[in-house]
């Protein structure tokens, strides 16, 4: 029998969220970012849900984009994190490709490469993040060689943001005055195929909208400003993974009885107490061979049939256990809802010492997908 863990991808709540962002940047274009099988959530369905709005998407690597176009998504398709030799950049042209570039190294690999057709190049300007992208001296020089190359069909000009999830962090204003100086000694102005603004960036700062945008987690309907900053007024994200699984056993756990690998969690009362009720423990079919994380703390909340409930003791690799509390109603079989709707991802990151993104692209698969 099939375990019961299962992620049900809403489709209908991917394209709200789509609809957020189109509302919020009337006037850019929309690279929809499908990155690491588009967050965990499928790299193909999703692109087919979103293909008839975005107008682009964004992915790490060729064999990520060639998936997308084997799928028969046509839309304009770019490699966040370029090339990485001759042959590949041959392939980016052959599937009608676009690639940031973002070094000295993809930059030679371009000129010296002959290709079917032309390709859009990304060109990457480090701002301030320090991960990948030319100096402005080394940007300059760069996009004089595309100018006039025959490999380069469009030049869109991009950068990255360090923290844009943190509004009040001075690398922001920084990174935004880089950007700009830099663009406008190149003579190029928006309309020309500027690119700055990611999911945090788009909520917050209209002035880093530019030309493109690059939305990722926010599409997947997580909240991307730090900490417990909410949404802006009038912004309603839904979420589109919900990750549920079931009841495979109820255990009746005496006082100062322990819960799981290393005595993780204990019931409470004083050990061989007759004056404290025993706690009812539901066992879930769900571990970290799923994708749950294993550092998910006491407490944790998860939802029984839409009741509240939480974690007690260690999450193992096959089985998480759940203290119910006043719950008589739970049962054998019963739905418990380990995140999505009715319970935010960014809590369990939380409760977990991690992030929202670790935790949808972790879900493996052992977790059987479903789309609605």
């Amino acid at each position: 029998m099939t375990r019961p863990i299962e992620a049900i991808i809403s489709l209908a709540n991917l394209q709200h969220n789509f609809s957020v962002v189109r509302r919020l940047t009337p006037g850019a274009r929309i690279m929809a970012v499908v990155k690491a099988n588009a967050y965990g959530h499928g790299a193909v369905r999703v692109a087919g849900a979103l293909a008839p709005l975005a107008d682009a998407f964004g992915v790490a690597s060729l064999e990520e984009a060639v998936e997308l176009r084997d799928a028969g998504i046509d839309k304009p398709i770019v490699l966040l994190s370029g090339v990485f030799g001759r042959a590949e950049m041959r392939e980016v042209a052959r599937y009608g490709l676009g690639t940031v570039i973002h070094c000295a190294e993809q930059l030679q690999i371009l000129l010296d490469t002959q290709l079917c057709q032309p390709i859009d190049v990304w060109l990457k300007l480090d701002t301030g993040m320090h991960r990948l992208g030319f100096t402005p001296d080394g940007f300059r020089q760069a996009a004089a060689r595309l100018r006039t190359a025959e490999q380069v069909a469009n030049r869109v000009f991009l950068s990255h943001l360090a923290c844009a999830d943190n509004s009040s962090e001075d690398l922001n204003e920084r990174q935004l005055t880089t950007f700009r100086n830099t663009i406008d000694e190149l003579g190029v102005r928006s309309g020309d195929g500027l690119s700055l603004a990611n999911s945090a960036a788009l909520l917050t700062r209209p002035d880093m909208h530019f030309d493109w945008v690059r939305p990722g987690v926010m599409l997947y309907g997580v909240n991307p400003l730090s900490g417990e900053v909410p949404l802006p007024e009038g912004v309603e994200l839904r979420p589109v993974m919900t990750l549920h699984s079931r009841i495979v056993a109820l255990q009746t756990v005496p006082a100062g009885e322990s819960v799981g690998y290393g005595e993780g969690w204990r019931a409470p009362g004083l050990l061989n107490s007759s004056s404290t009720s025993p706690s009812r423990i539901a066992v879930v079919a769900a571990g970290y061979g799923d994708g749950y994380p294993r550092h998910a703390r006491n407490g944790c909340p998860v939802l029984v049939n839409g009741r509240p409930a939480a974690i007690a003791g260690r999450v193992s690799m096959d089985l998480l256990t759940v203290a119910l509390g006043d719950d008589q109603q739970a049962k054998v079989g019963d739905t418990v809802t380990l995140w999505g709707e009715g319970l935010a991802v960014e809590s369990i990151a939380a409760y977990s010492e991690t992030i929202a993104y670790e935790l949808l692209t972790g879900v493996n698969q052992r977790v059987k997908f479903s789309y609605e």
